[in-house]
Protein backbone atom coordinates (compact mmCIF):
# COMPACT_ATOMS: atom_id res chain seq x y z
CA UNK A 1 0.00 0.00 0.00
CA UNK A 2 1.38 3.50 -0.69
CA UNK A 3 0.72 5.32 2.31
CA UNK A 4 1.86 8.98 2.64
CA UNK A 5 0.03 10.48 5.58
CA UNK A 6 -1.27 8.66 8.88
CA UNK A 7 -3.74 10.71 11.83
CA UNK A 8 -2.89 8.73 14.40
CA UNK A 9 -6.42 9.63 16.19
CA UNK A 10 -9.10 10.68 14.82
CA UNK A 11 -12.58 11.36 16.28
CA UNK A 12 -14.39 12.84 13.60
CA UNK A 13 -13.85 10.45 10.37
CA UNK A 14 -15.69 7.64 11.50
CA UNK A 15 -18.55 9.02 13.29
CA UNK A 16 -19.14 6.99 16.73
CA UNK A 17 -15.56 5.81 16.69
CA UNK A 18 -12.03 6.53 17.60
CA UNK A 19 -10.11 5.44 14.13
CA UNK A 20 -6.72 5.95 12.70
CA UNK A 21 -6.75 7.58 9.34
CA UNK A 22 -4.19 6.75 6.66
CA UNK A 23 -3.83 8.50 3.53
CA UNK A 24 -3.16 6.93 0.06
CA UNK A 25 -1.20 8.59 -2.59
CA UNK A 26 -2.56 9.10 -6.13
CA UNK A 27 -5.85 9.89 -7.25
CA UNK A 28 -7.81 9.68 -10.40
CA UNK A 29 -9.61 13.13 -10.22
CA UNK A 30 -8.51 16.73 -9.80
CA UNK A 31 -11.02 18.47 -8.14
CA UNK A 32 -9.76 22.04 -8.09
CA UNK A 33 -10.87 22.46 -4.49
CA UNK A 34 -8.91 19.30 -3.06
CA UNK A 35 -6.84 20.26 -0.39
CA UNK A 36 -4.61 17.28 -0.61
CA UNK A 37 -3.22 18.48 -3.47
CA UNK A 38 -0.03 16.51 -2.53
CA UNK A 39 -1.06 13.13 -1.91
CA UNK A 40 -2.78 13.60 -5.06
CA UNK A 41 -0.20 14.53 -7.15
CA UNK A 42 2.50 12.24 -4.27
CA UNK A 43 4.86 15.47 -4.13
CA UNK A 44 6.65 16.27 -0.58
CA UNK A 45 5.50 13.47 0.70
CA UNK A 46 7.54 10.34 2.61
CA UNK A 47 6.23 7.04 2.47
CA UNK A 48 4.50 5.25 5.52
CA UNK A 49 5.53 1.70 5.39
CA UNK A 50 2.97 -0.97 6.13
CA UNK A 51 5.21 -2.42 9.16
CA UNK A 52 5.24 1.42 10.54
CA UNK A 53 1.71 1.26 10.47
CA UNK A 54 0.53 -2.21 11.78
CA UNK A 55 3.30 -1.62 14.92
CA UNK A 56 1.29 1.78 16.14
CA UNK A 57 -1.87 -0.16 15.33
CA UNK A 58 -0.95 -2.92 17.70
CA UNK A 59 0.04 -0.18 20.35
CA UNK A 60 -3.27 1.48 20.03
CA UNK A 61 -5.48 -1.16 20.20
CA UNK A 62 -7.13 -0.51 23.34
CA UNK A 63 -7.47 3.14 22.70
CA UNK A 64 -8.59 2.34 18.87
CA UNK A 65 -11.70 0.67 17.20
CA UNK A 66 -11.30 1.22 13.63
CA UNK A 67 -9.69 2.34 10.79
CA UNK A 68 -10.75 5.00 8.15
CA UNK A 69 -8.93 4.89 4.58
CA UNK A 70 -9.02 7.77 2.77
CA UNK A 71 -6.51 9.58 -0.15
CA UNK A 72 -6.37 10.08 -2.74
CA UNK A 73 -8.52 7.28 -4.20
CA UNK A 74 -7.52 4.47 -2.11
CA UNK A 75 -9.73 2.01 -5.03
CA UNK A 76 -6.89 2.87 -7.28
CA UNK A 77 -4.41 0.75 -4.81
CA UNK A 78 -3.81 -3.00 -6.55
CA UNK A 79 -3.39 -4.25 -2.71
CA UNK A 80 -6.21 -2.07 -1.25
CA UNK A 81 -8.12 -5.70 -0.16
CA UNK A 82 -5.35 -7.19 0.93
CA UNK A 83 -4.30 -4.57 3.18
CA UNK A 84 -7.53 -4.49 4.49
CA UNK A 85 -7.95 -7.93 5.25
CA UNK A 86 -5.12 -7.38 7.69
CA UNK A 87 -6.61 -4.57 9.40
CA UNK A 88 -9.89 -6.72 10.15
CA UNK A 89 -7.42 -9.94 10.97
CA UNK A 90 -6.92 -7.57 14.16
CA UNK A 91 -10.27 -6.83 14.82
CA UNK A 92 -11.14 -3.23 13.75
CA UNK A 93 -13.43 -1.55 11.66
CA UNK A 94 -13.00 -0.43 8.83
CA UNK A 95 -14.20 3.11 7.13
CA UNK A 96 -13.61 3.61 2.91
CA UNK A 97 -12.90 7.20 1.73
CA UNK A 98 -14.05 6.89 -2.02
CA UNK A 99 -14.68 9.02 -5.06
CA UNK A 100 -17.01 5.61 -6.63
CA UNK A 101 -15.05 4.84 -9.53
CA UNK A 102 -14.09 1.63 -8.82
CA UNK A 103 -17.65 0.19 -8.70
CA UNK A 104 -16.58 -3.68 -8.93
CA UNK A 105 -13.63 -2.95 -6.23
CA UNK A 106 -16.68 -1.17 -4.06
CA UNK A 107 -18.74 -4.02 -4.30
CA UNK A 108 -16.63 -6.58 -3.63
CA UNK A 109 -15.06 -4.91 -0.33
CA UNK A 110 -18.79 -4.60 1.29
CA UNK A 111 -20.26 -8.02 -0.08
CA UNK A 112 -16.88 -9.85 1.32
CA UNK A 113 -17.61 -7.76 4.95
CA UNK A 114 -14.32 -6.04 4.65
CA UNK A 115 -15.60 -2.66 5.15
CA UNK A 116 -18.09 -1.47 7.43
CA UNK A 117 -19.04 2.11 6.35
CA UNK A 118 -18.68 4.09 3.18
CA UNK A 119 -17.95 7.29 2.56
CA UNK A 120 -18.68 8.52 -1.27
CA UNK A 121 -18.22 11.56 -2.74
CA UNK A 122 -20.64 12.84 -5.29
CA UNK A 123 -19.13 16.00 -6.73
CA UNK A 124 -21.83 17.59 -8.56
CA UNK A 125 -24.77 16.85 -10.73
CA UNK A 126 -24.38 14.41 -13.46
CA UNK A 127 -24.44 16.92 -16.06
CA UNK A 128 -21.63 19.17 -13.66
CA UNK A 129 -19.63 16.14 -13.02
CA UNK A 130 -16.63 16.33 -15.04
CA UNK A 131 -15.86 20.29 -14.76
CA UNK A 132 -15.99 19.47 -10.38
CA UNK A 133 -13.78 16.29 -10.74
CA UNK A 134 -11.21 18.02 -13.36
CA UNK A 135 -11.00 14.71 -15.26
CA UNK A 136 -12.77 12.71 -17.74
CA UNK A 137 -15.53 10.67 -16.10
CA UNK A 138 -16.83 7.15 -16.59
CA UNK A 139 -20.53 8.30 -14.87
CA UNK A 140 -21.52 4.37 -15.20
CA UNK A 141 -19.03 3.45 -12.68
CA UNK A 142 -20.35 6.16 -10.39
CA UNK A 143 -23.73 5.56 -11.08
CA UNK A 144 -23.47 2.33 -10.19
CA UNK A 145 -21.59 3.04 -6.84
CA UNK A 146 -24.55 5.14 -6.01
CA UNK A 147 -27.00 2.40 -6.71
CA UNK A 148 -24.80 -0.71 -5.39
CA UNK A 149 -25.16 1.86 -2.08
CA UNK A 150 -28.39 3.16 -1.57
CA UNK A 151 -29.51 -0.72 -1.93
CA UNK A 152 -28.24 -0.53 1.83
CA UNK A 153 -25.76 -3.30 2.27
CA UNK A 154 -23.37 -1.36 4.35
CA UNK A 155 -23.97 1.77 6.44
CA UNK A 156 -22.59 4.84 3.78
CA UNK A 157 -23.24 8.16 3.37
CA UNK A 158 -22.36 10.19 0.60
CA UNK A 159 -20.91 13.66 0.69
CA UNK A 160 -20.31 16.64 -1.05
CA UNK A 161 -18.23 19.79 -0.75
CA UNK A 162 -19.78 23.20 -1.47
CA UNK A 163 -17.92 25.31 -4.06
CA UNK A 164 -19.06 28.46 -5.48
CA UNK A 165 -18.40 28.81 -9.22
CA UNK A 166 -19.49 24.90 -9.14
CA UNK A 167 -22.76 24.17 -7.34
CA UNK A 168 -25.87 26.09 -8.22
CA UNK A 169 -29.36 25.84 -7.23
CA UNK A 170 -29.90 23.93 -10.52
CA UNK A 171 -27.22 21.67 -10.16
CA UNK A 172 -28.37 21.03 -6.73
CA UNK A 173 -31.79 20.60 -8.01
CA UNK A 174 -30.41 17.79 -10.34
CA UNK A 175 -28.74 16.23 -7.70
CA UNK A 176 -32.06 15.54 -5.20
CA UNK A 177 -33.81 13.77 -8.30
CA UNK A 178 -30.73 11.97 -9.17
CA UNK A 179 -29.84 10.74 -5.17
CA UNK A 180 -33.74 10.21 -4.56
CA UNK A 181 -34.16 7.57 -1.75
CA UNK A 182 -30.42 8.13 -0.58
CA UNK A 183 -30.23 7.63 3.51
CA UNK A 184 -27.82 10.74 4.00
CA UNK A 185 -25.88 13.26 2.38
CA UNK A 186 -23.42 16.03 4.04
CA UNK A 187 -23.16 19.32 2.31
CA UNK A 188 -19.27 20.41 3.45
CA UNK A 189 -18.07 23.45 4.05
CA UNK A 190 -15.03 24.51 1.55
CA UNK A 191 -12.72 26.70 3.32
CA UNK A 192 -9.16 27.83 1.03
CA UNK A 193 -6.43 26.28 3.36
CA UNK A 194 -4.00 27.07 0.54
CA UNK A 195 -2.98 24.40 -0.58
CA UNK A 196 -5.73 23.21 -3.39
CA UNK A 197 -5.15 22.25 -7.01
CA UNK A 198 -6.86 25.36 -7.87
CA UNK A 199 -6.64 28.75 -6.02
CA UNK A 200 -8.69 31.59 -5.89
CA UNK A 201 -11.69 29.55 -5.32
CA UNK A 202 -14.68 30.74 -3.10
CA UNK A 203 -17.07 29.05 -0.36
CA UNK A 204 -20.96 28.79 -0.97
CA UNK A 205 -22.14 30.50 2.07
CA UNK A 206 -24.34 29.49 5.00
CA UNK A 207 -27.52 30.85 3.96
CA UNK A 208 -27.51 29.32 0.51
CA UNK A 209 -26.18 26.18 1.58
CA UNK A 210 -28.89 26.11 3.57
CA UNK A 211 -31.30 26.79 0.60
CA UNK A 212 -29.37 23.32 -1.01
CA UNK A 213 -30.38 21.26 1.88
CA UNK A 214 -33.97 22.01 1.68
CA UNK A 215 -33.96 21.13 -2.00
CA UNK A 216 -32.44 17.86 -1.20
CA UNK A 217 -33.98 17.28 2.04
CA UNK A 218 -37.09 16.48 -0.08
CA UNK A 219 -35.56 13.45 -1.61
CA UNK A 220 -33.01 12.39 0.77
CA UNK A 221 -33.93 10.97 4.39
CA UNK A 222 -31.22 12.74 6.38
CA UNK A 223 -29.43 16.40 4.75
CA UNK A 224 -26.76 17.95 7.13
CA UNK A 225 -24.35 21.04 6.44
CA UNK A 226 -20.88 19.80 8.04
CA UNK A 227 -18.02 22.12 8.61
CA UNK A 228 -20.38 25.49 9.17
Amino acid sequence: MKIYGLEKVSMVDFDGHLCATIFTGGCNFRCPFCQNSDLVEIKNLSQISEEEFFNYLEKRKTLLDSVCVSGGEPCLQKDLKEFIKKIKSRGFLVKLDTNGTNFNLLKELVEEKLVDYVAMDIKNSKSMYEQTAGAKVDMSEIEKSVEFLKSGKVGYEFRTTLVSGHHTTNSIKEMSEWLAGANKLFLQHFKDNGSCIQQGLKEIKKEDAETFKKILEKTIKRVELRGY
